[in-house]
């Protein structure tokens, strides 16, 4: 008797807008369960797929047979297809997308004999969970502890830096594995260089064989051993960036996200998931609870609190009673016309250096300068690519676009007009570093020895290993000032330095996007926060910031270290302006060889549009370029759909999707829907 093909629904990576069904029927010899990964025939190519289920509709395509199942590794469970689902749905993308990027890639390569040895490894690495060297806690700390086992959130942590939200953090993951001996914790960082210090945390109270990292940084090979940790439950912690949010974990008890307020738990490309959002309706999906922690909560969250959606704990004391830094307002409009460092802050940093303490010196633009130009016409550094300026960077004499890379040396003169004067307009950190070095020429440590300065930016950290090594030569006193970027301004714990100088701070003030003055205040907070974390110098630790608006609330806000009174008012303005967290947005985003393309497609989509939402519940605003509008010779624009019903946003979105797929404007590269925008 003649076997009949059992026909499934299998899911692969396909972007939303390909002509392609969500799912692809394919035939087995047999049953699979849903969650089962297989190999299959994708035009010529073969793939990883993922069962979703029998198929019970006829296919719109050849249905041909599964190559492979991947033996021994068990189905991805039902509450993650389920989450995939539901952010396949609410970003706009395709199942397939959603899934196959939360999977290795190494997954399709391996035979069943190595799957076997894999894991094999993973059960003989396996050890008892260590038992938990938990600090003394703080009255607060406690609380917030005790609040976290007996309640069932969603928590929002908000805890000053180093208030100790991180040993709150342990000690609920130590609670969470403690009542069920299979149980997982997930605990996510916004960026890669913060997962380093975390994990050495965790595994020093855990034992390094229950937790596993993953981020993207990971070399395939680690990146399929820690992914096959996590969904074998080899791994009882789960440390990782954004993709983590996605990670297969059968049995996830509690969700922490470090730093909940961090543009960079938003995917930027592809499926455009803000991994926060997904972590607390994963815990709500699977019964987790959720930790959301930071000292400068988005204003999303403290929105959701303050309506009581997030149960909200408050941690607003340093541990061992250190205080907060003092915030001193420089007004740059006394100063001299192009001071870089103010008298006072020099003095400030003298005193500091001469004491054996360390300073950290905040600027947030790499490079030397940002524009190098002409005194005698009106070149600039412009990109040729891109509608931006090539930053000058004097160590290795180049002009490099930050937007699309585009390098070149320093020309010997004027390409317009052959003018021997070009100067940089403007400083970078390396320029920042160099007049430090000037300024500072005279300043002896208590050792007599001279000034030390060091530069931490995505310049002089290119290198395998050059962050970690900065970071040792930090906090071993080997650095007396610390010129960076925002990524020495949060998460880091520097005991030596008291006095923190933020320059050119007044740049985020009037940008269009009405989500700058949040990111600035968390930015400048966070910075205020690495100084006196040792509580014996926390009395004398200052941030000085170099400002233009003195005056300005969010500066006033900034000084009181008051939160709370900063997004009250912001809060009050986004609700008199219909804006999120009172409002939805959705992006539509168009590259193309023109702009009159770009916005031409956009146009289209807005008729399109109108239609499909016939009581006008949702505004579509007209097409306009980026702001750097040409990157990399594409040519960019957007389109803001915004409405005060979510339901009705979502609604359209999906209406639309068709309509854009028929839309062949010639010259259009691609188009994107951004669901929440966080840039705008």
């Amino acid at each position: 008797m003649t076997q009949v093909p059992v026909r499934l629904q299998v899911v692969v990576a396909t972007p939303a807008h390909a002509d392609l069904a969500p799912t692809l029927t394919y035939t087995a010899d047999a049953a699979l369960p849903p969650g089962t990964l297989v190999r299959v025939p994708l035009g010529r190519r073969e793939v990883l797929g993922v069962v979703w289920g029998p198929a019970d509709a006829p296919a719109e395509h050849e249905e041909r047979p599964v190559t492979a199942v991947l033996e021994g590794i068990a189905p991805l469970p039902e509450a993650w297809r389920r989450l995939v689902g539901f952010t396949a749905a609410y970003y706009q993308r395709s199942p397939g997308e959603v899934a196959l990027a939360a999977l290795p890639p190494q997954l399709r390569e391996l035979q069943p004999v190595q799957w076997q040895r894999r894991l094999k490894k993973l059960r003989e690495a396996a050890g008892p969970l260590a038992p938990a060297e938990p600090l003394a806690l703080t009255p607060q700390q406690q609380a917030a502890v005790d609040a976290i086992a007996a309640q069932p959130g969603p928590f929002l942590l908000w805890g000053a830096t180093g208030s100790g939200k991180t040993e709150v953090y342990l000690q609920a993951v130590a609670q969470a594995l403690a009542a069920d001996d299979a149980a997982q914790a997930l605990v996510l960082v916004p960026e890669i260089n913060l997962t380093p210090q975390l994990l050495a945390r965790f595994e020093a109270r855990f034992g390094a064989a229950q937790v596993t990292a993953l981020h993207s940084g990971l070399t395939p090979a680690q990146r399929l051993a820690a992914w096959l940790a996590a969904h074998t439950g080899a791994a009882r912690i789960v440390l990782g960036t954004r993709m983590a949010v996605l990670a297969a974990l059968p049995r996830l008890a509690l969700v922490v996200v470090d730093e909940e307020h961090d543009p960079s738990y938003k995917q930027q490309e592809g499926a455009r998931y803000s991994a926060r959002d997904l972590a607390i309706y994963r815990g709500r999906l699977e019964g987790a609870k959720v930790v959301l922690g930071s000292a400068t909560p988005s204003l999303e969250s403290w929105h959701a609190a303050l309506r009581g959606r997030y149960t909200r704990l408050d941690m607003p004391e340093r541990v061992g009673g250190g205080r907060l830094p003092e915030v001193r307002l420089l007004d740059m409009n006394q100063q001299p016309r192009g001071t870089v460092i103010t008298p006072q802050l020099l003095s400030a940093m003298t005193r500091r250096i001469e004491r054996g303490e360390q300073v950290l010196v905040f600027l947030n633009r790499r490079g030397y300068a940002p524009v190098l130009a002409c005194t005698a016409c009106e070149w600039r550094s412009d990109c040729p690519h891109c509608s931006a300026y090539r930053v000058f960077h004097k160590l290795d004499r180049t002009l490099r676009c930050h937007h699309c890379g585009f390098t070149e040396r320093v020309p010997r003169a004027c390409p317009t007009c052959g003018n021997l004067d070009i100067a940089p307009l403007g400083r970078g950190t390396e320029r920042i570093e160099e007049q430090l070095a000037e300024l500072l020429a005279g300043v002896r440590r208590p050792d007599g020895g001279a000034v030390r300065i060091a530069r931490i930016d995505a310049d002089t950290t290119r290198a395998k290993g050059a962050l970690e090594g900065a970071l040792a030569g930090v906090h071993a006193g080997d650095v007396d000032v610390l010129v960076g970027t925002q990524m020495v301004t949060k998460g880091h714990d520097f005991r030596r330095i008291t006095l923190v100088a933020a320059l050119n701070a007044d740049t985020a003030l009037y940008s269009a996007d009405f989500r700058a003055p949040e990111r600035l205040f968390a930015l400048l907070l966070q910075a205020a926060g690495r100084a006196g974390r040792d509580a014996a110098q926390a009395q004398a630790s200052v941030m000085a910031v170099q400002t233009f608006h003195p005056t300005h609330p969010l500066f006033e806000a900034l000084a009181r270290h008051d939160y709370p009174a900063f997004a009250r008012q912001q809060l009050d303005e986004r609700e008199a302006a219909g804006l999120p967290p009172h409002a939805y947005q959705a992006l539509l985003r168009a590259d193309a060889r023109t702009q009159e393309v770009a916005q031409g497609f956009l146009q289209a989509a807005a008729e399109a549009a109108r239609p499909l939402d016939p009581q006008g519940e949702v505004t579509v605003y007209p097409p306009v370029p980026l702001t750097v509008q040409r990157v990399a010779g594409v040519e960019r624009a957007q389109m803001v759909l915004e409405s005060a019903s979510r339901p009705a946003l979502h609604r359209l979105l999906s209406a639309l999707q068709p309509e854009l797929q028929a839309l062949r404007a010639k010259g259009l590269i691609r188009w994107a829907v951004d669901v929440d925008p966080l840039a705008i």
